[in-house]
């Protein structure tokens, strides 16, 4: 069954009550998101006001009961749920997306096919910029990991420019300030002047999954509804994979079924 089709399914009567829906998400899955919302807006003629932040912020947004009618939120979220702030059995695993590294454009893209690589390549570079784990970052907090890990966290500190998310990472290395740089695979795909190299290993890296909930104060819950099938239906796997994430349908999350 097609997008449209599901839609008209779920949206007998699209144009005859539109609301708008708020929805908020980790960056990781913006680029996404902001494709995929003028599909839906068409299709149901309901509209979407989308925020996007960090990845553990999103999570205390929602815990705290800020009005969403749709959370995108990272596992684990138990303070999520226990919030009473969202449908538990609504949570519909949407897309994965991997740590990644990037180069400016052109330059030319170094090894990092096993984890001896990726420790090679962060030990030869005089510098390398990520998001900020402090504020949150699903993307920093990931690939701060992932350097203890290795066991050079201490090693390669001084050659770190941390940045304000994914976007002020990839713009620190087009600008040249340093040599390369790492974030979510699509934020580097979304950005000017800088290339996607690949993801990490998943070994040193597992991908972050992206979980959506319909929220249990939702000012018209089957619109709700509506916009999390829309983003987890098979129609929407190819924006994804398009941006660099793999869709869940991809993904052996263990998380619940989709919202039906």
């Amino acid at each position: 069954m097609s997008t449209t089709a599901v839609l008209a399914v779920l949206c007998v009567s699209p144009v005859a009550h539109a609301d708008e829906i708020t929805l908020v998400a980790p960056g990781g899955i913006q680029a996404a998101v902001q494709q995929l919302i003028p599909g839906f807006e068409r299709a149901t003629g309901h509209t979407v006001k989308a925020t996007f932040g960090s990845g553990l912020g999103t999570k205390r947004q929602v815990a705290a009961g800020e009005p969403f009618d749709v959370p995108i939120v990272q596992p684990p979220y138990p303070e999520v749920v226990s919030s009473g702030h969202v449908v538990a059995d609504s949570a519909t695993p949407l897309a994965a997306v991997a740590v990644g590294v990037a180069v400016r454009t052109g330059q030319r893209k170094p090894d990092i096919s096993t984890p001896d690589a990726v420790k090679k390549l962060l030990l030869s570079v005089k510098s390398f910029s990520y998001p900020d784990p402090s504020g949150g970052a699903a993307a920093g907090v990931s690939f701060t990991n992932t350097l203890t890990q290795l066991g050079i966290a201490d090693e390669v500190r001084p050659k770190i420019h941390l940045a304000r998310g994914g976007a002020a990472a990839m713009e620190a290395l087009a600008k040249g300030e340093v040599e390369i740089g790492l974030t979510f695979v699509s934020e580097i795909l979304t950005e000017p002047g800088v290339e996607a190299v690949g993801p990490l290993p998943a070994s040193i890296s597992t991908p972050t999954s992206l979980v959506a909930f319909v929220s249990s104060h939702a000012k018209n819950a089957a619109a709700a509804r509506a916009l999390v099938k829309y983003l987890s239906s098979p129609d929407a796997a190819p924006i994804y994979k398009k941006v660099g994430m793999q869709p869940a349908a991809a993904v052996a999350t263990g998380r619940p079924s989709p919202v039906k």
